[in-house]
């Protein structure tokens, strides 16, 4: 069998110009495909397309599920692409026959270094040493070499007593590997971590630390190289600050000081275009093609054919060795220049927020570096140095040296809390879960995107905007959403419905609810190195301000599953602003909200007013329930690390008792490897999108083992999920099924669960399994009566009215009840009238002023509210919308 689906450039019109080829995943049928053999692209006019595929993911019954593809270089990109996927073909990748035709990556591997040719450009990284690469080369120049990783440790703040030491460290790379191997696209992994600088450029004796991964990826024909950086804060935050994070580069530079070109980009398309020795605004005039040149980036005419009054005084006018730009907040950036240390900075300009994009370049060729959200992350800088000199040195802040060290202590001194008791008191005024040492940052991570540029001279300023807007926004094709969902992936969602009054209402909500949080970002400047992607947990109608220093109502760090909601709002509608704003977030929640090395590796933190704060360490935060998306849909692989790192995490257990303070059972239960307490909502919820995923990414037994076989033990228990509660055995990876009690809780369902048992029960079958499931279901908004008959009990904490409607809409498309569906939009309803009375607030609240006049203190926003409205809706509108009510009735 063979089909088709078309491919749509996630921004719209196709890029001018595809500089450094594309990635991306899509996904197929269940049983359609054997492997990626049978995948082939083709251009708008059906003509094909060199291109590379790989698995991702397969279905259990092993035929492929998600594959990443890539398309090379290219100076004429189509305005769409269509995939055809053959059946009958073979499983086993190959090279396309269209791509013997084209340029191909070719890659040489040695003892002492790796080299990777794109057939416009070449880089050699070393497999051991200080640089990230040795050469970067474009026909055999060059542009670039010994790129290497940079950092400032301070020893204390400037508020501190003493004296501020700083000192400098340098990135050593100690392992190498080549992840992917062409023909259309190599991916070349890096790690090490930093080192003292011993102040020759080397590393000197001392301690190590900031651990990091650095990929670089090239594609076939392309020009430029994506780099991705990732590190971990393993520092002592009462005593390491990072006062700069930076990528720095040499660039070779041969040519005269007036035909060396700095370019910076700054807002909005703008640039500064100069030259190291200028040649206009002169007393006396070169020439107009003597000007014309250098204002183009063009070599100047040679010296004799100069105005001799110019010519002759040529070593008179200044040359500016070195610029900075400096990005220190969401809302401004300055641009400075000196001819040399030792001599004053004299101010270009300043704006707003810039593109963070630099090239330094010449007739014969240069380097540009571009990095992606850089004004969302400040602050960032961008440093060119030594531009008069023979070599240049251009570092890339990730983080400004200029700006106020990183200060990652705990923001207070505990406030006494030193018992559970005392902690749990705390808990009920501020909403914050405390406990001594737990509010460490020693563990999270960070991700940058960067993109390196290599010229074979001088662009002009229109191909230069297109190089820093391909680094801040790059260019990625997608399926459409009717594709995605006929392909059966994710569970319970259908596309954007607007054929009926009631679901253009329903979507209209949606639409609101999701341009009130840009509109937050925004307004709120939710911005900034550790921040950006996050939003905040709930509203202080009072001082008309997010709650961003109380307690557990700061940062949400995925608290009832924002993340969830943004994935399934793309999935259906296909939006790049939404596809942008739930990758910044998957960004953000699956490093900096999770711990990456220590005791706590593969848990995530709880809200707090730093990300960190919370003692609940838990894997509700860290779940690929979140992650898995943006990791299929893009083929990330920095993202695949993360949900490899999770693999193992049901040994958390052993280590931390995610319920050790409210615990009926405190004073007798001790965590052991045979009887470990595992909940049945968003502790079994998060093992088993861990396990699903592995699962199917690597094919992995252990995974599916317990996965298959916790699923069977809940299926077996008296009770089912009804239970809460089960004790896991560590070894064998099964609960016990004797237990036999009734605990129910209002937040087990509402991190993933739903969405992960629905693709179990259709994934997998197994009755005993799928029974339990539909007894939550049924019985979570049931009439204690109807609880009481059927358990013999009424339940308790059954709220969140609106977000559990999808349990008993699930109920009532699984056994074809309306009178279950019926009741499902009831329970919608009902819980919705509070979202509507924010909903008017918010639409207060959205207009300038920014200080608001006072409103009802009963009225609050809350992410959580938004998010599982969002969930309830889609998957409401997928399971029963054909039983949707009227629109006066769903408000």
């Amino acid at each position: 069998m063979t089909t088709e689906a078309a491919l749509n450039w996630l921004d719209g019109d196709a890029p001018a110009e595809l500089s450094g080829g594309t990635t991306w995943g899509m996904p197929f049928a269940r049983g359609s495909l054997a492997g990626v053999g049978g995948i082939s692209v083709s251009d708008a006019d059906g003509q094909p397309v060199a291109s590379q595929a790989w698995p991702l993911a397969t279905w259990p019954d092993g035929s492929l599920k998600w594959a990443g593809i890539a398309l090379p270089a290219t100076d004429a990109p189509s305005a769409h692409y269509r995939v055809t996927s053959d059946g009958g073909a073979s499983p086993e990748a190959g090279p396309s026959p269209e791509a013997a035709s084209g340029q191909e990556i070719a890659v040489t591997e040695t003892e002492e270094s790796v080299t990777v040719a794109t057939g416009t450009l070449d880089m050699v990284i070393n497999r051991r040493g200080s640089s990230l690469f040795a050469t970067l080369s474009r026909g055999g120049t060059v542009v670039a070499r010994d790129g290497k990783l940079v950092s400032l440790l301070q020893d204390s703040v400037p508020d501190d007593p003493g004296t501020v030491n700083r000192q400098a460290f340098t990135g050593e790379v100690t392992a190498v590997v080549l992840e992917q191997s062409g023909p259309v696209r190599a991916v070349v992994r890096l790690e090490g971590t930093h080192r003292p600088d011993d102040g020759d450029g080397g590393e000197g004796d001392g301690r190590s630390w900031l651990p990091f991964v650095v990929r670089f990826y090239f594609y076939a024909g392309a020009r430029s190289v994506r780099m991705v950086h990732s590190f971990i804060w393993d520092g002592d935050a009462e005593h390491d600050f990072l006062a700069g994070l930076g990528v720095r580069f040499t660039v070779p530079l041969e040519d005269q000081l007036h035909d060396r070109h700095v370019r910076i980009a700054g807002a909005d398309g703008g640039f500064l275009t100069e030259a190291v020795r200028g040649l206009t605004g002169l007393r006396r005039d070169p020439g107009e093609a003597v000007r014309r040149a250098q204002i183009d980036g063009r070599a100047t005419p040679p010296l004799e054919e100069w105005s001799e009054l110019v010519s002759r005084r040529l070593h008179l006018i200044p040359a500016w060795n070195d610029y900075t730009l400096t990005q220190l907040s969401a809302d401004g950036f300055e641009l400075r220049k000196r001819t040399g240390e030792g001599h004053g900075w004299v101010g270009i300009s300043g704006g707003t927020r810039a593109a963070g994009f630099c090239s330094l370049s010449g007739p014969r060729g240069g380097f540009g570096v571009g990095i992606r959200n850089f004004w969302q992350s400040h602050p960032g800088q961008l440093d060119i140095r030594g531009a008069a000199t023979a070599e240049a040195a251009v570092t890339a802040w990730l983080y400004s040296p200029e700006a106020q060290p990183m200060d990652l202590r705990f923001y207070h001194d505990g406030l006494g809390q030193d018992t559970f008791e005392e902690q749990l008191e705390g808990l009920e005024i501020t909403y914050e879960d405390y406990e001594p040492g737990f509010g460490t940052p020693s563990g999270i991570a960070r991700t940058h995107e960067l993109t390196l540029f290599a010229y074979d001279s001088t662009p002009d300023t229109v191909a230069l905007a297109a190089d820093a807007e391909a680094t801040s926004t790059p260019p990625l094709l997608q399926a459409t959403p009717e594709y995605l969902h006929s392909a059966g992936v994710f569970g319970d969602w259908s596309p954007v419905d607007r054929s009926t009054p009631e679901r253009a209402g329903l979507e209209d909500k949606l639409d609101f609810l999701f341009d009130f949080y840009t509109g937050q970002v925004e307004q709120r400047r939710w911005y900034g190195f550790w921040n950006y992607g996050d939003v905040m947990h709930t509203y202080d109608a009072d001082r008309h301000v997010w709650r961003y220093d109380v307690g557990g109502y700061a940062w949400d760090n995925s608290e009832l599953s924002p993340d969830l909601w943004l994935w399934y709002m793309y999935l259906r509608s296909g939006r790049a602003d939404v596809f942008r704003f739930a990758e910044a977030m998957t960004r953000h929640t699956g490093e900096v909200d999770v711990y990456h090395l220590g005791e706590w590796r593969g848990l995530g933190s709880r809200h707090n007013v730093q990300h960190w704060g919370c003692s609940a360490k838990q894997l509700r935060i860290s779940t690929p329930a979140y992650r898995r998306f943006y990791y299929y849909l893009t083929a990330d692989e920095r993202t695949g690390d993360l949900l490899t790192e999770l693999v193992d995490s049901d040994q958390n257990f052993l280590g931390l008792d995610p319920t050790r303070k409210v615990r009926p059972d405190i004073a007798t239960y001790r965590p052991d490897r045979s009887a470990l307490a595992v909940g049945l909502g968003t502790d079994w919820g998060s093992l088993a999108a861990t396990w699903l995923t592995d699962w199917e990414r690597t094919g992995n037994p252990r995974s599916r083992d317990r996965l298959l076989g916790t699923m069977a033990d809940i299926g077996a228990l008296k009770y089912g999920f009804l239970t809460g509660e089960a004790l896991y055995d560590l070894d064998q990876g099964r609960f016990d099924a004797g237990r036999e009690v009734i605990s129910v809780s209002h937040l087990s369902a509402v991190f993933g669960l739903v969405e992960i048992c629905s693709e179990l029960v259709s994934l997998v079958p197994d009755a005993g399994f799928e029974r339990a499931w539909l007894q939550y279901c049924r019985l979570f908004l049931a009439t204690p009566e109807e609880q009481a008959r059927e358990v013999g009990r009424p339940l308790d904490g059954t709220y969140l009215t609106q977000a559990h409607s999808r349990l008993t809409a699930y109920a009532a498309a699984r056994l074809g009840d309306a009178e279950l569906a019926r009741r499902a939009w009831d329970s919608f309803a009902e819980g919705g009238e509070n979202l509507n009375h924010q909903e008017a607030f918010m639409l207060r609240k959205i207009e300038p002023p920014y200080v608001l006049t006072p409103v009802d203190e009963a009225l609050t926003v809350s992410t959580n509210d938004a998010a599982q409205f969002g969930l309830a809706v889609i998957q409401n509108l997928a399971l029963i919308g054909g039983h949707l009510p009227a629109l006066q009735q769903v408000r």
